[in-house]
């Protein structure tokens, strides 16, 4: 019996062993928004994160739901592999990115995380273990899981397409300073697809850039951004860069994309006292975590005579949208810099009926985490609102990873409510698990 099945073997005795709740007990969550306090669960899933397979022939890759993408791309790099979709925080867990939306800069070849999945084997709500692929009795499951974020179950397993690696990735920056152009070139480079990765970073509505990467047997030099060094300011700085293909997949982790600055760790001397094992979204998450909890920053804000409010996003906008979009980010939020990446994906051919996009659109993810210090008073969720209004209005789709303030109506317009209570129907009859609504955006 493998190591897997033992666990599953154990799983089911506990199951089997009496009423009680089914839950994750996680060290860190990429989730950001607050909850509820939940009763401690009866059956702790936290063991199941494990690479169960590297398998480099078929191009696939197996491992429980609660492993991390730090483990499992140091498994498949071994192998030279890699997921066609890494996303960007090392502590992302497979399960979490399954239930939730992945998202990186091979994004324009491949699509989202979900569609690179090739089967998932999920824990329902009253403890049955199904295993659910694109085309058997549970298809529907398996399409109806992304972005459903644990109400309809939890991912124990989950296999995903990989793809070969090289051993550098050569990196080029290409400025742009008008908003048009910008969308423009960066549609030409998706069609082309004459790269391995596409990705953007927006200074302001003057400096904006693409970072085209492509596979490299070979570099004259690497770049280290796992200490001293920032990633990011090195965009507006070098046209040209080279990295080792680890170091590449976690170029933003090192310092939270940008956010770092807000810990005050991007000054040279604290840095150093940090440390590099330190340095990264874990420790980043855990102290926002501890803010949160307790409002310093909210309280030190006030005293200044400003109301802060966190606009912590990632939505998806049609690329002929994109600079609309921009424009209007930039004049009515403007918290910056603000990452650019495209989605479209040559495998995005099924239907995601909790994710509603158009698989024959390329999309543009923008992401922007920061916080507004507005010096009037606002309802609770104002700048936040404002986005989400803006992106139904252009036909795209938000995240729900953060905060948000849909009135419920809304929510279930933009969501898909038939679809969603379909999948309840089934596979939660009895509503054990919050609905998507009372989750995503009650916070229960």
């Amino acid at each position: 019996m493998s190591k897997h099945d033992s666990k599953l073997a154990r799983l089911r005795a506990e199951l089997a062993a009496g009423p009680g709740g089914i839950g994750l007990a996680k060290s860190t969550s990429n989730l950001f928004r607050d909850r509820e306090q939940q009763a401690r669960p009866r059956v702790d899933l936290s063991g199941f994160n494990e690479v169960v397979e590297v398998d480099a022939a078929r191009s696939c890759v197996s491992a429980e739901g609660m492993t991390t993408y730090a483990d499992l791309v140091d498994a498949t790099l071994a192998r030279g592999v890699m997921p066609c979709v890494v996303p960007q925080l090392k502590s992302i867990t497979l399960g979490g990115a399954a239930a939730g939306v992945g998202i990186e800069a091979s994004s324009f070849r491949y699509g989202l995380v979900h569609d690179t999945l090739l089967a998932l084997e999920i824990l329902l709500a009253d403890g049955t273990i199904v295993t659910c692929t694109p085309d058997n009795e549970h298809r529907e499951l398996f399409h109806g899981f992304p972005n459903s974020y644990g109400t309809l179950g939890y991912a124990l397993q989950v296999t995903a397409r990989t793809v070969p690696v090289k051993p550098y990735v050569r990196l080029e920056h290409v400025r742009h300073t008008d908003p048009r152009r910008y969308f423009e070139d960066l549609e030409a480079r998706c069609r082309t697809r004459d790269v391995d990765f596409v990705d953007g970073t927006v200074f302001s509505g003057e400096e904006m850039y693409l970072t085209l990467g492509r596979f490299a047997d070979a570099a004259p030099h690497t770049s280290d951004y796992t200490f001293e060094h920032i990633y990011y300011r090195s965009i507006r700085e070098k046209q040209t860069d080279w990295l080792t293909v680890k170091d590449f997949i976690w170029r933003w982790d090192t310092d939270w994309f940008w956010c770092s600055k807000n810990l005050g760790v991007q000054n040279p001397l604290i840095r150093r006292l940090f440390g590099r094992k330190r340095l990264n979204s874990t420790t980043y998450a855990k102290v926002m975590r501890w803010n949160s909890k307790w409002g310093f920053t909210r309280a030190f804000s006030r005293l200044t005579g400003k109301y802060p409010e966190s606009v912590i996003q990632d939505v998806d906008i049609p690329i002929a949208r994109a600079p609309e979009f921009l424009s209007f980010f930039l004049k009515e939020v403007g918290v910056l810099p603000v990452w650019i990446c495209p989605i479209g994906g040559e495998h995005a051919q099924a239907r995601f009926p909790l994710y509603p996009v158009d698989p024959k659109i390329l999309y543009v993810n923008f992401g922007f985490w920061d916080v507004v210090q507005d010096p009037v008073k606002r309802q609770p969720g104002w700048y936040n609102r404002k986005i989400e209004r803006k992106v139904a209005e252009m036909g795209g789709v938000k995240s729900l990873y953060s905060d948000c303030y849909y009135p419920e109506d809304e929510f279930w317009r933009l969501y898909n409510r038939p679809a969603y209570d379909a999948l309840k129907a089934r596979y939660d009859p009895q509503r054990r698990f919050r609905n998507l609504y009372e989750k995503c955006v009650l916070r229960r």
